[in-house]
């Protein structure tokens, strides 16, 4: 084995992904390992690219976007129109990003004072029920 390619074991290891992972990668069309019989083994391309798959799906890419953006890397023009669409979704990505942590801060502010709403009420039963006996 060369340095250069990697066993699935080696990628599932160095990446922390499972073959299932990588065969799905693959069959999407993100990773082109070199087959040999039911071997399979990954270049520095693909461990290139399986890097920017896990860095796009951590920042809410869709597969389908993610595929798009690595096909750019061929247009030729030493890759600004991959960066520059990339640059594009990670904009909307971020505003997402944004928008759905302000829905979380409210929703953990309001459920905080249902919380102290129910503390308040279970304190009430407790007190009313040692004062009756």
């Amino acid at each position: 084995m060369t340095e250069d390619l990697m066993t699935i074991r080696e990628m599932c290891e160095t990446y922390d992904v499972t073959p299932r992972t990588l065969r799905f990668y693959e069959a999407k069309e993100l990773l082109f390992p070199i087959r040999e019989g039911q071997k399979r083994l990954f270049t520095k391309s693909d461990r290139a690219r399986l890097k920017l798959i896990l860095r796009g799906k951590r920042f809410g890419f869709s597969l389908e976007e993610i595929r798009q953006l690595l096909d750019l890397y061929h247009v030729g023009d030493q890759q600004m129109t991959q960066i520059s669409r990339t640059y594009e979704i990670a904009c909307e990505r971020l505003e997402d990003m944004e928008a759905r942590r302000e829905e979380l801060t409210q929703a953990i502010d309001d459920l905080k004072e249902q919380l102290r709403w129910g503390e308040k009420v279970i304190a009430s039963v407790k007190q009313d029920k040692k004062a009756a006996e």
